[in-house]
């Protein structure tokens, strides 16, 4: 966020406020795992296998009942699929930091931001006529966790995030004929989110300063207004301008002296809402070897409540005891806030070929990361302005190939690759999201235990593109300019029994 620092009552309250607003809006927006941005794909061992080419036309995976609903068609009986996947993601970070007046922030590089965090699912299906399926799947959609030290040099942007999005689904499915099925989905969302960041005071300070300065400039002119009108003799006008000059001095050094550099405080911020979605889904045979299907998932909007709570330093806390300070700048006290935020929409094709010994997939998912243009976040204080952050993320496309071999009637290979777009550039990268486009490599095997229960296990590797990041503005004017090294392993298992 850029910001200048104009009069006292003009921007120092702004200013500080800002870094709330930031806080508060860090908690609400969300920060990557397996797809682009905070997406995840993680509902399938047998799909990621694959790199999750085929990952609704495949057969024999009951995540389709999040995934497309229409293809719950092709599950004959009633089946229970539970699957877990540890994604393991690391971000570090190499570049510089710099404050608003040019001077460098102490701190390190921040370690390694990402984590390691296990991502359940859980779908049931069940055929109740010749025509009609039904199913429900628990499932994470968008999660993602970072981590920084404390003491990093990008601590103003980004100590830590935590987003988490529940997915609660219930499906059903018709099959018009024996070439063409229909479905549809009702979803029941709950997002969590978690952050926290530090708050420069020394660059509040600098606010107040700028602040008295402009406070004192305009006394002054006023005081040689009326010297010049001849309503004050000029020794008194004099006299009266040195003394507001050496106030104005005072007031200035006591409150750079009561928030020197490295004067931190911090801020931890939580919120959730429940929100509804949908999605629809068509499944096509043209062949008795080729299956096609279409599915479409609404967005999903958020009415984020969140919570703030603030660490602030001694110092603050005395300019806080000023009176003449206190009503025009911002307590840090705990506060409420809320911000809308969208889950985006996500249109998917799936593809897949199937022949005695191999079968050989392909998807494509377009994801409506445009959505996330600016996020504004409304205080419970009327007193305090709205915040409005922009972001002009970008759409992304998907894309992946990979198949099945059958090394005999129980034991499946499996293999894929896939491409995965980023939504954001250098210019709009920052330490919550440090992604950028990723190449996926993947293998699986399936191993059918008896013709009711069956096991799989999949591993993929994500290579991670340069992630620049071009000069990441906190609220208090600080720059972190740079570069993130990423990259991603995954290791899924999963077990379905058919009843």
């Amino acid at each position: 966020m850029h910001m200048s620092f104009r009069s006292f009552t003009g921007a120092a309250r702004p200013l500080a406020l800002a870094a709330l607003s930031v806080a508060i809006l860090g908690a609400l927006v969300p920060g990557a795992a397996h797809a682009s941005a905070f997406q995840l794909k993680e509902n399938s061992a047998t799909g990621l296998g694959r790199a999750y080419a085929g990952s609704t036309t495949a057969g024999g995976d009951v995540s389709v009942v999040a995934n497309n609903p229409a293809a719950m068609s092709d599950l004959d009986g009633t089946y229970v699929q539970a699957d877990i996947t540890a994604i393991n993601f690391s971000t570090k970070f190499t570049g510089s930091s710099h404050d608003v007046l040019g001077r460098p922030i102490s701190g390190g590089n921040g370690g390694d931001g990402g984590t390691t965090l296990p991502v359940p699912a859980l779908a049931i299906a069940t055929k109740v006529s010749d025509r009609v399926n039904l199913g429900i799947a628990l499932d994470v959609p968008f999660g993602f966790q970072t981590e920084y030290d404390r003491n990093w040099m990008g601590r103003y942007d980004a100590i830590k995030t935590k987003l988490q999005s529940f997915d609660s689904t219930l499906s059903a499915s018709f099959k018009i004929n024996d070439q063409w099925s229909v479905g549809a989905s009702a979803i029941a969302e709950r997002t969590n989110v978690d952050l926290t960041n530090a708050i420069n005071f020394n660059a509040v300070g600098l606010g107040i300063q700028q602040g008295i300065g402009a406070q004192t400039a305009a006394g002054v002119a006023q005081i040689q207004a009326a010297a010049q009108a001849g309503q004050i003799p000029p020794a008194q006008a004099a006299a009266m301008i040195q003394a507001a000059v050496q106030q104005g001095q005072a007031a200035a050094a006591g409150v750079a002296a009561l928030t020197p550099p490295g004067g931190d405080g911090y801020a931890q911020v939580k919120g959730g809402n429940w929100a509804w979605g949908w999605q629809v889904g068509a499944y096509w045979k043209p062949t008795t070897t080729d299956r096609l299907a279409l599915n479409y998932r609404s967005r999903i909007t958020h009415d984020i409540d969140g919570t703030a709570n603030f660490t602030t330093t001694a110092g603050y806390g005395l300019l806080l005891a000023n009176p003449a300070l206190a009503g025009s700048i911002p307590p840090f006290q705990r506060t409420a806030g809320t911000a809308r935020l969208t889950n985006p929409a996500v249109a998917s094709l799936s593809y897949w070929h199937q022949e005695e010994k191999f079968g050989l997939g392909m998807d494509v998912a377009w994801t409506q990361w445009s959505l996330m243009r600016q996020v504004t976040l409304n205080y419970a204080n009327p007193a305090q302005p709205t915040t409005t952050l922009p972001f002009n993320w970008r759409n992304t496309f998907y894309v992946s190939v990979g198949g099945d071999y059958y090394l005999s009637d129980k034991l499946t290979l499996r293999g894929g690759l896939a491409i995965d777009q980023a939504p954001m550039s250098a210019g709009n990268r920052d330490p919550r999201v440090p992604d950028a486009a990723r190449r996926m490599a993947t293998v699986g095997l399936g191993y059918k235990v008896s013709d009711h229960f069956e096991i799989n296990a999949s591993y993929a590797h994500i290579f991670v593109s340069h992630a620049g990041v071009n000069g990441s503005k906190s609220a208090t004017g600080d720059v972190l300019t740079g570069s993130f090294d990423d990259y991603g392993n995954l290791l899924s298992f999963s077990a379905q029994y058919k009843f």
